[in-house]
């Protein structure tokens, strides 16, 4: 690995290419999800099953590792049942519970779908020296906990607000606008 001169570029630049990276990003999943017969949540939760490997997941772990309530984990387990990703299998500790393994071909339908991508991503790593690709372990690390942290921010918030209130919006916040994307606004 070796570092490429990088051109320079401001918070907001950055800021900017992030937000285009998640959006084309989520578009992806999307199309990687349709590829596989699911929807993104539920790969999103299988996903979570695969991370988890050997150390299999109960329902209840699977909820809160997907960010989603225990309610929704059950359909999302019977959809990825269904289709042939998951099967539930007796917890040797607690014959009350089971635990989730990902199913072998599942594991290897998914790997083929990925694996390309993956590769390609790891060319661009390659251009990158170990410091700078541990500055961006750092930053996806901590991103995402901050990501995450701010979701439970707006749901409670959500548990909060009055019935009848619009979810997402704040008095005089034109619904459906984001950051930097107001009428007259510049970068």
């Amino acid at each position: 690995m070796h570092a490429e001169p990088r051109p320079s570029a401001t918070e907001a630049q950055a800021l900017e290419a992030m937000d285009f990276f998640i959006a084309t990003a989520h578009l992806g999943q999307q199309e990687m999800a349709q590829r596989l017969g699911v929807n993104v949540t539920d790969l999103l939760s299988f996903a979570c099953v695969l991370k988890a490997g050997e150390n299999l997941l109960t329902a209840g772990d699977l909820a809160e590792h997907a960010h989603v309530t225990t309610g929704a984990v059950t359909g999302i387990l019977n959809r990825l049942e269904r289709a042939g990703y998951v099967t539930r299998v007796p917890d040797p500790t607690d014959r009350r519970r089971v635990r989730v393994a990902a199913r072998p071909d599942a594991v290897t339908r998914v790997v083929a779908l990925y694996q390309p991508y993956y590769d390609r991503l790891n060319e661009v790593f390659a251009s990158y020296s170990a410091d700078e690709i541990a500055v961006l372990h750092d930053w996806f690390s901590r991103t995402t906990t901050l990501a995450l942290d701010y979701i439970e921010e707006l749901r409670t918030q959500d548990k909060s607000r009055p019935k009848g209130t619009v979810k997402g919006t704040a008095k005089g916040t034109p619904k459906g606008t984001a950051r930097g994307s107001e009428k007259g606004t510049s970068d």
